[in-house]
């Protein structure tokens, strides 16, 4: 407080030095030494609003910006406050007073400019809408309180998480919680790849690596047939022993990967090389959105959309792109038939887990609409598959919050980034290979 205190003397004193000089009616050279000191402390405040000199991380422009914006606003309302209160009982020159004023307002703009530029440009968890909201409304009076408002709290619940998660690493970084016997080998789901551009496991993989996993990614095609998938799973596999010297690896699968996995262990010989299969909302028994979808579209234009899909990702690094056959694999019909000829083998540890979202508004669109359609056809489902249906061998429970924001299906592998209030989902993977440790896999 005490900081922030000096830090509004100076940007008060800055935005109105004409005022408060002439007030004090001293000696020039002691004028021009206090405006040059003045604004020197200026350039320093908007370089290092939170007064850190050694710290440039993104939470430290992140919450430098929150400071700058907070300056901001208080020194307007005081400016105001001068204006009405202090500066008519005193005879300055009108052409001086109009000078001033834009000279304040220069000030700010520039201060409130730099704040929402750090805000843009340094926060992970501000919607693109809030980003754009914010960039053309920042200038609007009243207007762009409520929007500050915003702002500032996402701000510092971000930079809290950010320290929380900082401490806790540190703070376990030697007992390296994650380093298990066998490696991992994330395997993603359907209609994506394993881009080093794009983590499809978002903060996952990193946090995991920094507390001793070794990470490996299934690499398999975004949409073809189990058996093509399964075939990939196996040589990644086989590719990792002969990397890592080790005789198995730990399987972490979501969506549809969790079934190429099992097609893999059980159809392909691949279970002497596998200790465990963590499926994460996997229609083991189905994807109903899926078959409602191929019966109310017209098979003219799935075709068309397979025409598309295939050749836009057999351009993005996919051999044989398959769209109907990735979306067949996860129908009702053949997850059953699927199930009766692909039996778990022993000495696989099978477990799984499912999420739930609780309202429309718990994720964006195709999820939202996915949860509306499920709703009411399945009951509890997390956008794309029904609770019911992803479980599997040990269920280690549904993941849900409280309140309407829930768990969705792009949540589990931490798509969008965004910090959950109630769910952690790095933690959650850390957690489950921590069990994974500790039974010696």
């Amino acid at each position: 407080m005490i900081r922030r205190l000096l830090n509004l003397v100076i940007v008060f004193l800055c935005s109105n030095f004409y005022f408060v000089f002439s007030l004090l009616d001293a000696p020039p050279i002691l004028n021009v030494s206090m405006i040059v000191a003045s604004a020197i402390l200026l350039i320093v405040f908007n370089i290092t609003p939170r007064w850190i000199m050694k710290s440039f991380t993104r939470g430290e422009v992140l919450m430098g910006g929150r400071e700058l914006i907070i300056i901001a606003n208080l020194v307007f309302i005081a400016d105001i406050c001068f204006s009405i209160f202090i500066l008519p009982r005193f005879d300055f020159q009108p052409i001086a007073v109009v000078f001033s004023v834009l000279g304040a307002l220069i000030i700010l703009l520039t201060i409130t400019l730099n704040g929402v530029l750090r805000f843009i440009l340094a926060s992970t968890q501000l919607s693109l809408l809030m980003k754009v909201t914010l960039f053309f409304t920042w200038w609007i009076p009243i207007v762009n309180f409520f929007v500050f408002w915003r702002c500032c709290r996402v701000a510092k619940s971000e930079y809290l998480f950010m320290i929380y998660k900082e401490e806790l690493n540190e703070g376990r970084k030697e007992n390296e919680v994650c380093k298990t016997k066998y490696p991992l080998l994330m395997v993603h789901g359907i209609f994506w790849r394993d881009w080093q551009i794009f983590n499809y496991w978002g903060r996952i993989s990193r946090e995991l690596l920094r507390n001793g996993a070794v990470v490996y990614y299934g690499n398999q095609q975004s949409a073809a047939p189990m058996e093509v998938s399964g075939a990939e799973l196996k040589a990644q596999i086989l590719s990792i022993l002969a990397k890592e010297n080790c005789e198995k690896v730990n399987i972490i699968a979501h969506s549809k990967g969790g079934l190429d996995a099992r097609y893999a262990i059980s159809c392909l010989d691949a279970a002497p090389y596998v200790a465990s299969l963590t499926t994460i909302g996997t229609p083991h028994r189905g994807c109903s959105l899926i078959d409602i979808a191929v019966k109310k579209i017209p098979k003219s234009l799935i075709r068309l959309l397979a025409k598309g899909y295939n050749a836009m990702y057999k351009k993005l690094g996919d051999t044989e792109p398959d769209f109907q056959c990735g979306i067949n694999d996860i129908t009702i019909k053949q997850c059953a038939q699927f199930n009766e000829q692909v039996v778990d083998r022993e000495g696989v540890l099978y477990s799984s887990v499912a999420s739930k979202m609780s309202s429309f508004f718990s994720a964006d669109f195709p999820l939202n609409v996915g949860f509306a359609i499920l709703r009411r056809t399945d009951g509890d489902n997390d956008g794309f598959v029904s609770v019911e249906s992803a479980k599997w061998g040990d269920f280690r429970g549904m993941i849900e919050t409280r309140g309407r924001r829930g768990v969705s299906h792009g949540d589990m592998i931490d798509l969008t980034r965004k910090n959950i209030k109630g769910f952690d989902a790095c933690e959650y993977y850390v957690e489950i290979i921590k069990d994974l440790k500790a039974q010696g896999l």
